[in-house]
């Protein structure tokens, strides 16, 4: 994690990327935010996607829709996801459409699937 009062800079190489996202998925864990720590994960999420559009380029898909991706590939089902996510209801309704996905909820499946939590924004 970069030193205190550093902000966020254009990420060059994929060991920059790894340390940004690890930053990014700490300061979600934390239950409050300064208004300085909200900033930098605005920063955060702006450049990771910036250098992922780039380098590991995807179709735009909806957070429902990688999610579902995410799911089909692993070969997992709804109730797989409920310990996760905080219940097979609660699964049902984010892949339908009626509820969306939460910090702490991205954080879980970006950590499952190993993936940046900026693909679910």
């Amino acid at each position: 994690m970069p030193a205190i009062g550093e902000y966020p800079r254009v990420i060059t190489s994929k060991a920059q990327h790894d340390a940004y996202v690890s930053w990014l998925l700490e300061l979600q864990r934390q239950k409050s935010l300064s208004r300085d720590d909200k900033e930098i994960v605005r920063l955060l999420i702006l450049v990771i996607k910036d250098y992922e559009s780039k380098h590991f380029p995807i179709e735009a898909a909806s957070p429902r829709e990688v999610l579902q991706e995410l799911m089909e590939a692993n070969n997992l089902r709804q109730k797989d996801l409920a310990p996760l996510l905080g219940g097979e209801s609660v699964v049902s309704n984010i892949l339908s459409g009626h509820r969306e996905l939460n910090k702490h909820q991205i954080e879980r499946l970006s950590q499952q699937f190993h993936v940046s939590p900026a693909v679910f924004f």
